[in-house]
């Protein structure tokens, strides 16, 4: 027998018996657990309204100050959530949602309709104020055919007077145009027609040339300088043709016709007998032109002097301004209204002529 035989194997040690925690230590962990979870939520809650009281006062407050002038057109019946949403596609405000926030505050401003003025990245109280105090840009109108006298008279009525004197601006030299024939008057005729928007504190002189400003353009987008030079006048000659046109011509079927009588007559040497150089000259518009008018001797009698006037009578059309430059072929010395539909008869004769004053008599015609 060995020596190991001498000793038996130990036995197996006996498992341990598992003890249970004690219950207490169990509700401790579980409202710690809790804790973490509510703290974390929280955590979240207040990052996300500190969050959101910074993108709000970044947006109610903007960095940088105003930008480039923003015109905001509010129409009839438009609601103020569109305008909001109008203001946040311009870069008026950076959020029409954080502007929407203001509200809860501030209350939903009131805009009545009409254009206000703008600028990009406005804070939300500059916006707010600007709607409350109504409409501040004032769309004015100059259509065709009028002269400078009656344009100064509407900007003159604006609700909001402009900065300086527009009389003034159209003599000081300040306002100049390659299309004007000079003398006393030297941008009558060179203004376009049209709307314009005026600014709140819109000085006179930059209302002015911005109607030189788009007069010159339309000038040149129908070529009136190339189309001068064919005529053998100058462009500025060309625009004193296209005031009469518009005043005689009146309707656009006429204006072509009426410029080839003009033109026809100057090469003859003939005077152009036109009754609407005479009425700008005594400062009416339309009229019947007396005996005594006719012996009125103005620069603008074309009935004593041959020749163009001095200058334009009156703010053309587009219309009467192709109809001077490309007038329509013809040997017409004359035209009569025929018709209160407008309808002008144009003769080569003076016999002719004489036929058609004593039909526009037998219609009841001046």
């Amino acid at each position: 027998m060995s020596g190991f035989d001498q000793f038996p194997p130990p036995a197996d040690p006996e498992p341990p018996v598992p003890t249970a925690a004690p219950r207490g230590g169990d509700r401790r962990n579980r409202r710690r657990r809790r804790r973490r979870i509510v703290l974390s939520v929280l955590g979240i809650f207040v990052l996300v309204v500190v969050g959101l009281v910074a993108f709000y006062e970044i947006e109610a407050h903007p960095f940088g100050g105003p930008g480039r002038q923003v015109v905001l057109t509010v129409q009839n019946n438009e609601s103020t959530g569109a305008a909001i949403d109008t203001l946040a596609k311009d870069g008026v405000v950076g959020s029409a949602f954080a502007f929407r926030l203001s509200e809860f505050v501030h209350g939903t401003p009131t805009i009545a309709p009409g254009s206000y003025l703008f600028h990009k990245n406005e804070s939300f109280s500059t916006v707010r104020s600007i709607f409350s105090g109504g409409p501040n840009v004032f769309p004015m109108d100059v259509p065709e055919g009028f002269t400078l006298a009656e344009v100064t008279a509407r900007v003159n009525d604006l609700p909001i007077p402009v900065s300086g004197s527009f009389a003034q601006a159209l003599t000081s030299g300040a306002v100049t145009s390659p299309y004007s024939s000079g003398g006393s008057e030297p941008l009558e005729g060179v203004i376009a027609t049209g709307q314009y928007l005026v600014l709140p504190r819109e000085k006179a002189t930059t209302l002015l040339a911005q109607m030189v400003d788009r007069f010159t353009k339309q000038a040149k987008a129908l070529h009136l300088d190339s189309a001068a030079s064919a005529l053998g006048i100058t462009p500025a000659q060309l625009v004193v043709v296209a005031s009469i046109v518009e005043k005689e011509g009146e309707f656009v079927e006429n204006m072509g016709k009426v410029s080839r009588v003009i033109y026809n007559r100057l090469a003859k040497g003939s005077p152009l007998q036109m009754d609407s150089t005479i009425l700008y000259s005594l400062g009416q518009d339309g009229g019947t032109v007396t005996a005594a008018d006719l012996k009125i001797n103005t620069p603008y009698n074309t009935y004593l002097h041959t020749g163009l006037p001095p200058t334009p009578i009156c703010t053309p059309s587009k219309a009467a301004l192709s109809s001077a430059a490309h007038p329509t072929p013809g040997q017409w010395l004359y035209f009569e209204l025929v018709s209160k539909d407008g309808t002008e008869q144009f003769s080569d004769t003076f016999a002719e002529q004489l036929a058609a004053e004593a039909l526009a008599k037998s219609r009841g015609l001046p």
